[in-house]
């Protein structure tokens, strides 16, 4: 993981960047303690944490560092020695804040790096996953294990209360309002249940108001994630958005307790949609029912062209709003990225279920916070799990027409049939040259509109000239420059076709 990630990760709260005289893009492999009483023992890609090294103390510590190529130092307190010792051994120096505590900042650095299966694919990290609860919410996330240890935070230009800042710095709250949250029941609430927790403002504590809800393992509780309000009310969707992030939050606190770990829930839909995995042992691992109806959703990012990190991090910033909403909706949906979309299954359907409003909502909200275009396509609800890869193919006919010709954002194929035939017809055209009729290729791009339109009208040339906006005359002086016999329906049904491909 880059530098950069972990920086904007943990913020201005805990550290500040000096000098990184190898850019920002560095990767840190793993977060190591510096101890002048201690020989070194730092590799590269590390992040040293100089404990006990101050002032002039800190050089030794940071050239040997540099010798082993780390990426970053540590420093409780920087100075003009200490960042050109730095820039010399070309090694990244952050300043921590004078009140944070050395071993809560490594327990959160460690936390921000993300886990890798063998395979080398990448796990969500907590602090992204906060960030997208966050959006969803319209307020400030924390999350923090059962021991009220903060584990991942968001990132926010809001002002934070007391609560908020002493939590991050791995301090507690002011006791006066942790009591009356004990009083009230409010640790007991989050767990040993699922309900979304509401906790009024205490301005004179300078408290403002909150949300929260448990995270749990079946029964046994992992932690809570706290949602500060911050200038503006939180929206309208927050508490059942902050259901389905607590769902969504529980494997990534297992990852933490087991590691090693692999992409588990993900693979296990991959494997269903591709036949490798029968509905039956997939049921039993998410507690859904095999025998009830299922649908799949596709979903795809339309950013066009551009930086291919950028466009990666928007899918994986996609893929985690997505998820928020499935486990919102269904404890055991499943969602998993493959070529480039991300796929979610909803198992334990209602027979009519209407996934259409689901999908929009979601659509909708990626938009506002991705700033870029986002596409979905609805498969049929099948009658049990053992048919989901029914519902699969046919969202994605869906989508593949949605990504050639139609403009649509959310869509099913019963909506939109036709065009999804004569899409797949027209991509049939597009790949076999030899069944295309050569004159109508050659037909300039004015004549090839203007024929379009013509058919599309059903030959009526003064509907044809107004959606075209010229003169009926100057319509049919171009018809007649177009070396095809129109009265012909072959003809037509073929120019049609071919001209709709272009």
């Amino acid at each position: 993981m880059s530098l950069r990630h972990i920086l904007i990760a943990l913020g201005d709260p805990l550290v500040e960047l000096q000098v990184a005289p190898n850019g920002l893009e560095v990767d840190v492999r793993d977060v190591v303690i510096m101890d002048p009483d201690d020989p070194p023992d730092v590799a590269a890609g590390d992040l040293a944490l100089l404990i006990g090294a101050r002032g002039r103390a800190a050089l030794p510590l940071i050239r040997a560092a540099g010798r082993a190529k780390a990426a970053a130092v540590a420093v409780k307190e920087s100075s003009q020695a200490l960042e050109q010792a730095a820039t010399d051994a070309g090694v990244a120096l952050l300043e921590v804040r004078p009140e944070v505590r050395w071993g809560h900042l490594e327990s959160l650095a460690k936390g921000v790096l993300t886990t890798t299966t063998d395979d080398g694919e990448v796990l969500g990290d907590l602090f992204a996953l906060a960030q997208t609860i966050a959006t969803l919410t319209g307020g400030i996330v924390s999350i923090e294990d059962t021991a009220s240890r903060v584990l991942a935070y968001s990132r926010s230009s809001d002002e934070v209360d007391e609560l908020r800042r002493l939590s991050i710095l791995g301090r507690q709250g002011p006791e006066p309002y942790l009591k009356m949250l004990r009083e009230w029941g409010v640790y007991n609430l989050l767990r040993s249940s699922e309900e979304v927790v509401r906790i009024d403002e205490r301005p004179e504590l300078g408290i403002r108001r909150r949300i929260a809800v448990g995270i749990h393992a079946g029964t046994q509780p992992l932690g809570a994630i706290w949602v500060q309000e911050g200038d503006q009310p939180l929206t309208e969707q927050a508490e059942r958005a902050l259901l389905g992030a607590a769902r969504v939050t529980a494997p990534h606190l297992i990852q933490q307790r087991n590691q090693p770990t692999s992409r588990f829930r993900e693979n296990l839909l991959a494997a269903l949609l591709t036949g490798r995995m029968d509905a039956a042992t997939v049921a039993g691992q998410i507690g859904a029912d095999p025998k009830k109806p299922a649908a799949v959703v596709v979903f795809a990012l339309r950013d066009g062209e551009g930086d291919r990190s950028e466009h990666e991090l928007r899918r994986a910033e996609m893929t985690g709003l997505i998820s928020v909403h499935a486990a919102a909706y269904r404890r055991s949906a499943l969602v998993s990225e493959s070529g480039g979309r991300t796929y979610v299954l909803l198992p334990d359907l209602a027979p009519n279920a209407q996934l259409l409003n689901l999908t929009r909502e979601i659509v909708t909200t990626a938009r506002r916070h991705l700033h870029t275009n986002v596409q979905a396509a609805v498969g049929s609800t099948v009658s049990t799990l053992d048919e989901v890869r029914i519902s699969r193919q046919e969202a994605e006919r869906v989508l593949d027409a949605m990504a050639r010709d139609l403009d649509a954002e959310v869509a099913t194929l019963a909506d939109v049939r036709s065009q999804v035939l004569v899409s797949e017809i027209l991509a049939l055209l597009q790949d076999n040259p030899r069944i295309r009729d050569p004159r109508i290729d050659a037909l300039d791009p004015e004549l090839a509109k203007s024929l379009l339109a013509y058919l599309d009208a059903l030959g009526d040339v003064r509907a044809a000239a107004d959606r075209l906006h010229v003169h009926p005359n100057t319509l049919r002086y171009r018809l007649k420059r177009i070396d095809l016999d129109l009265d012909d329906p072959l003809v037509r049904l073929v120019a049609q076709l071919q001209l709709r491909m272009r």
